[in-house]
């Protein structure tokens, strides 16, 4: 029983976790073996080293985003808020707008600083015309929403806003539009702004 207590003993001597006592018999060696060197002045802290700083990694002070669309896609850019009475709301980054005349289905979208627009889909278009029996049908409705949402997500424009009348958006013909939009990968709806 003594010889463990004194293995131990010598080993949390070692360890440097107690004080080397004279009466427990720990021979003279290890004793000053034990004042020259610890367990813990033996270990020390690692050196730091500065990271190395490559000239391809540097970057230039007068650096310019080139990315027109990066504020907008972070939620931080200006939206144009227009005034209260303004139908529809004038604070969006992309408008899609929907109409369908006696012929033919169109739908566009908007950016917020332009009159012109940036994606169109219509069954004006001979490869949509050619595929369909009517130009105005609820079928129409929908290859001019999947075809939309196809060239939308090509050219990275997947939220937008889509306002319509509402008693126009209960009919069978926006409803499928609207659906084909969104199972094409399109979101109707944007982000609130961000203020920093």
């Amino acid at each position: 029983m003594s010889i463990i207590c004194e293995v131990s003993r010598s080993l949390k001597l070692m360890l440097g976790q107690i004080q080397p006592c004279k009466h427990m018999g720990v021979t003279l060696t290890l004793q000053k073996h034990m004042q020259h060197h610890s367990v813990r002045s033996l270990s020390q802290a690692a050196a730091k080293t500065e990271p190395e700083v490559d000239d391809n990694e540097a970057v230039n002070k007068a650096f310019v985003n080139r990315n027109p669309r990066s504020l907008e896609q972070m939620a931080i850019s200006m939206k144009d808020r227009g005034w209260a009475t303004v139908w529809p709301s004038r604070e969006f980054y992309h408008r899609l707008y929907f109409s369908r005349t006696q012929h033919h289905i169109t739908a566009e979208i908007y950016p917020r600083d332009s009159t012109e627009p940036v994606i169109t889909c219509s069954t004006r278009e001979w490869a949509i015309k050619r595929e369909l029996s009517s130009t105005r049908s609820v079928a129409a409705c929908q290859a001019v929403g999947e075809v939309l949402a196809q060239r939308c997500v090509e050219a990275g424009i997947t939220r937008m806003v889509f306002r319509e009348i509402p008693w126009l958006f209960r009919s069978e013909s926006v409803m499928t539009f609207w659906t084909a939009l969104k199972k094409g990968g399109v979101t109707l709806s944007e982000p609130r702004r961000k203020y920093i």
